[in-house]
């Protein structure tokens, strides 16, 4: 799904990394680990067609569409949650009839615990609950490839178990997670770990 050769990636002139390969394949869960400013955001950015800095090197996705969900919400605060996921459903030019649309959006809201807040204008939200919101996108993608910079940021417990059951089931169903974290991944599901800023 993804194929990484030699990159080289530099930030404000700090060389962040140097001839870095990797390989993601369908059923794999890839947890980038590292301390702040080690390159996990930048990385993750260019696997996603994003970057900002200077970078060489070869990057090629097989997956027909990704999903990248980084640090920002990419909300907009006056409209609600529901309307939020249901531009995002436009825009990303799903098929579903809108009353399968619909359904899946109020699944979606249920999924992330934000029954009785579907109205409400996200600028209203708390921090977690746009977190929430931002994160209710992985139910509704039909991406194989999810690129998920730093998902538990803001999550409670509880919201951090839930999630990593959808991670799991994204792989075991045949797509791949690509995610930075501070936390561990509490699962039994394999995990390639690749540590940042060692050599």
């Amino acid at each position: 799904m993804l194929c990484v050769e030699a990159l080289v990636l530099e930030r404000g002139g700090r060389l962040l990394l140097n001839d870095f390969s990797l390989r993601v394949s369908a059923g794999q869960l890839v947890l980038i680990e590292g301390d702040n400013g080690s390159g996990k955001t930048s990385l993750l950015r260019a696997l996603a067609g994003l970057a900002r800095y200077d970078h060489t090197g070869s990057i090629r996705r097989s997956a027909e569409s990704l999903l990248y969900l980084g640090h920002k919400s990419g909300l907009k605060g006056l409209l609600t949650p529901r309307e939020n996921l249901a531009w995002y459903c436009q825009s990303h030019s799903q098929s579903h009839g809108r009353d399968q649309r619909n359904a899946d959006i109020e699944a979606a809201l249920a999924a992330v615990d934000l029954v009785g807040f579907e109205d409400v204008l996200c600028h209203n939200l708390s921090a977690g609950q746009q977190r929430r919101v931002n994160l209710a996108r992985l139910y509704l993608s039909p991406a194989p490839l999810w690129l998920l910079d730093e998902p538990f940021a803001a999550i409670d417990r509880t919201g951090v178990v839930g999630l990593v059951r959808t991670l799991v089931q994204q792989v075991e169903r045949g797509g791949a997670v690509v995610m930075t974290s501070h936390q561990a991944l509490q699962t039994d599901h394999p995990i390639t770990r690749i540590r940042l800023g060692q050599a």
